[in-house]
C-alpha cells in the first residue's frame, strides 16, 4: 500500500477515507459499532475503488462507481430494501400522491426476476391484460437480467402516449409474449363504491394513498345514508398491492372499535418496535362484511385484512395473499437520493407473521368465469323490443338505451365474477347463518 502515499487519490477514495476518518476520530467508535470485520471489508473497498479509478481501462464516472457499490450492497438484502437516485426518489414521492405517468402496474423482484405484483384497475396495463405474478423479462427488447426495479420503473415510465414493449413470462404461455402499452397519466383513484344487487354495500380500494381514508369513510357515509335496508358490505382489495402503513391503520379503524389493536411491527432497533391501534372508529362497525383478495394483495392490504380476520370483523374471500410482511422506511440522503430500508416485520393483532405466506382466506375460492347459459330472448322481451313500438316522449331512447348498454355491461361483468358472486351469496345468507347460531346457543344454554 505504500504506492499510495506517492500518487494523488481519486477525490471519490479521498471522500470514502476522509468519511471513515470522521467516524473514527468523532468519537462515534466506529470499530466497535460495525465489528473488525467490517471494518477492515471497508478498507478493501477503498483499495479497489482507488484502483478502478486509476487504473482502469477507460475514465468512469466516480458517482456511477458509488451508485453501483450502493446497490450491490443492497442487493444482499431483501428486494424491498432500494436505493433510489434523486429522480426516482422524487417519482417515489409522487406515486403516494396519487397521479403519474406510466403503465400501471406494481413490480417487486422475486427470485431475481421482475414480478408483477398487480395491475392497477382500469390503467393501460390492466386493459392488455397483465396479470399478477407476470415475470417481465424485457422492457423494450432490453433484458430485465440484471436490471434494478428502479432502472425498470424508470424504462417504463415516460410521456403519455409513448408506447413500451414488455415481454412476459406467465405459466400458460408456451412462449415469452410481448405486450405494447401505451403510457397514460395515472390517476389513483383509491376508492370506489356501488350498491350491489339493490341490497349490498361494494367499496373496492385499490392502493393505499394518502387520502385513501378520507375517501373511504366518504364512501362508507354515502353507502348507509337513508333507510336502504342493506344486508351487508363487501369490501374488496383484489390486486391491492399496498401503499401507506398509516392508511392501513385508518382504513382497519373504519370498521373495527377504538383501541383495537391493528398491527404491531418488531425491528432490530426499539423505536421500529410499535404499536397501531384504531384511533378514530367508524360510524357504524356492526353490519355484516366479506373481504375479497387475492395472490395481487400486498403489505397494506393485507394489514387490513389481517386485523378484520383476527378480530373476527370480516369473512375472508379469495385466495392466499401476496405475504409481504415487512416495513420500509423512507431516509432522504443528503444528495437528493434517498434508501428504502426494511426496518421491520409486521404482526397481525394475533401475531401472526404473514412474511412468505400471506393471509390464507377463511373461505378459499379461486377465480372463475361463469357462463350463463343460453336463454330463449323471447322470454325477456320488453315493450320497448317490439317492432314499431309506440315511442315515449318524456324520455330520450338513444339516451335510454345508452344507459341500458351500461347497465348490460356492468351486471355481466359482475356475473362473470365467481369470487364477488360467492362474497354476494353468503351476505345475502348472512341471517339464515344468524338465526341458526342463535338457535343452537339457546339450546346448549336449555332454553326453549
Amino acid at each position: 500500500m505504500h504506492w499510495l502515499k506517492k500518487r494523488d487519490l481519486p477525490w471519490s477514495t479521498l471522500l470514502v477515507i476522509v468519511l471513515l476518518a470522521s467516524l473514527i476520530v468523532g468519537g462515534s467508535n466506529f470499530r466497535a459499532a460495525t465489528g473488525s470485520e467490517t471494518y477492515e471489508s471497508l478498507k478493501i473497498f477503498t483499495e479497489v475503488l482507488s484502483l478502478v479509478e486509476s487504473n482502469y481501462v477507460d475514465v468512469v464516472d466516480p458517482q456511477k462507481l458509488l451508485y453501483g457499490a450502493i446497490r450491490g450492497l443492497l442487493k444482499e438484502l431483501d428486494p424491498h430494501t432500494v436505493f433510489m437516485t434523486e429522480e426516482m426518489f422524487r417519482e417515489m414521492q409522487v406515486d403516494t400522491k396519487g397521479e403519474f405517468g406510466g403503465l400501471g402496474i406494481t413490480i417487486s423482484m422475486q427470485n431475481d426476476i421482475l414480478t408483477v405484483i398487480s395491475p392497477l384497475e382500469d390503467t393501460p396495463a390492466w386493459q392488455v391484460g397483465i396479470k399478477a405474478g407476470d415475470h417481465i423479462i424485457k422492457v423494450d427488447g432490453e433484458s430485465t437480467k440484471d436490471m434494478t426495479i428502479n432502472d425498470a420503473v424508470k424504462k417504463m415510465r415516460g410521456v403519455p402516449g409513448t408506447s413500451v414493449v414488455i415481454t412476459i413470462v406467465r405459466k400458460n404461455f408456451t412462449e415469452p409474449k410481448d405486450f405494447t402499452i401505451v403510457r397514460d397519466i395515472i390517476k389513483l383513484k383509491s376508492v370506489k363504491y356501488r350498491i350491489l344487487d339493490e341490497d349490498i354495500g361494494y367499496v373496492r380500494i385499490t392502493s393505499f394513498q394518502e387520502r385513501t381514508d378520507a375517501d373511504l369513510r366518504a364512501a362508507l357515509q354515502d353507502i348507509w345514508s337513508g333507510d336502504k335496508g342493506l344486508k351487508g358490505l363487501v369490501l374488496d382489495m383484489r390486486n391491492n398491492p399496498g401503499g401507506l402503513l398509516d392508511q392501513a391503520v385508518k382504513v382497519s379503524g373504519e370498521f373495527l372499535e377504538k383501541d383495537k389493536l391493528v398491527v404491531y411491527t418488531k425491528g432490530r432497533r426499539p423505536n421500529n418496535n410499535t404499536e397501531y391501534t384504531v384511533r378514530r372508529s367508524g360510524a357504524r362497525t356492526d353490519y355484516p362484511m366479506v373481504v375479497l383478495v387475492n395472490r395481487g394483495s400486498a403489505s397494506a392490504s393485507e394489514i387490513v385484512a389481517g386485523a378484520l380476520q383476527d378480530w373476527e370483523r370480516a369473512i375472508i374471500l379469495g385466495t392466499p395473499t401476496f405475504g409481504k410482511g415487512s416495513v420500509q422506511t423512507v431516509i432522504p440522503l443528503e444528495d437528493g437520493s434517498g434508501l428504502r430500508l426494511t426496518t421491520a416485520k409486521y404482526f397481525t393483532p394475533k401475531g401472526r407473521s404473514i412474511q412468505n405466506t400471506g393471509i390464507t382466506p377463511d373461505i378459499e375460492v379461486v377465480t372463475a368465469t361463469i357462463k350463463a347459459a343460453e336463454v330463449d330472448p323471447r322470454i325477456h322481451v320488453k315493450e320497448k323490443d317490439l317492432e314499431g313500438h309506440l315511442s315515449n316522449e318524456t324520455i330520450d331512447e338513444e339516451v335510454d338505451a345508452a344507459e341500458d348498454a351500461a347497465v348490460d355491461a356492468a351486471e355481466q361483468a359482475l356475473e362473470e365474477d365467481y369470487q364477488l358472486q360467492r362474497a354476494l351469496d353468503l351476505l345475502k345468507s348472512w341471517d339464515i347463518f344468524h338465526k341458526i347460531k342463535s338457535t343452537d346457543t339457546a339450546k346448549a344454554d336449555g332454553i326453549n
